[in-house]
């Protein structure tokens, strides 16, 4: 057996370089998935309502996301009535095909899950700052036995505002928003290929602590043609 060349022998024994900071962590993201990720992803979504940890509704949801930032959610049926619109910075909710709702609140799980790969790294990094999200705050941890980076946070118990992103797969796995009083929390499990990414196929949102609400997805559908019309809120009647 032949010695390996010193350099070659240092590039084996030598680790890789891990990200150190929450920045470093997103450009990582950002460089894998920029100019990959699918445009856009229909699902069916079986969608179960919770109270005091007690399931009071269950419900099937048609899912249509197009990045950066646009979600339509037909429930009961395909091309619904009644549903919910995010459109850019605003959700429209419609019933009987009419807006009885709208108001400036951004989906920002849109952003973190795939939108922010159609915008700019400057942009990226400014919304972070936007949505309240300190860069400069950064850990690594364990989430359900697997190595996370957490964004936003020096420890897993700060109450701040944090993402929770799987080391090996580079997306978000979990969410902490504190706001006042209140703690909302999000876990994305069980991600499926999809093209060049991944997405998610089971999710469940906590509020302060509480179990509210967990989302099942089925028959993901990445790329297909989307009616931009679905988006348009002026065109309900």
């Amino acid at each position: 057996m032949k010695l390996l060349p010193a350099i070659l022998l240092l590039a084996f024994l030598t680790p890789a370089k891990n990200n150190s900071t929450s920045k470093e962590v997103l450009t990582s993201m950002y460089k894998k998935y920029h100019g990959s990720w699918h445009k856009s992803l229909k699902f069916t979504q079986t969608t179960e309502r919770f109270r005091n940890d007690s399931l009071i509704n269950t419900s099937t949801w048609y899912e249509t996301i197009v990045y950066p930032d646009l979600l339509r959610i037909d429930i009961g049926t395909v091309n619904s009535p009644n549903g919910i619109l995010f459109r850019h910075d605003s959700t429209y909710v419609f019933r009987a095909n009419k807006i009885v709702r709208a108001e400036k609140n951004e989906n920002e799980l849109i952003f973190f899950l795939g939108g922010m790969y159609f915008k700019t790294f400057d942009q990226v990094v400014a919304h972070f700052a936007e949505l309240h999200y300190d860069l400069s705050k950064f850990h690594a941890s364990i989430w359900k036995g697997k190595p996370v980076y957490v964004i936003g946070a020096d420890k897993d118990d700060d109450k701040v505002n944090q993402l929770w992103i799987d080391q090996e797969k580079l997306v978000a796995v979990r969410f902490l928003k504190y706001e006042k009083d209140t703690k909302e929390e999000g876990t994305f499990e069980q991600q499926v290929p999809v093209k060049n990414a991944w997405s998610e196929t089971k999710c469940s949102f906590y509020f302060n602590d509480k179990l509210l609400q967990t989302e099942t997805y089925r028959d993901l559908k990445a790329d297909e043609p989307v009616d931009m019309k679905i988006f348009e809120p002026g065109l309900m009647k």
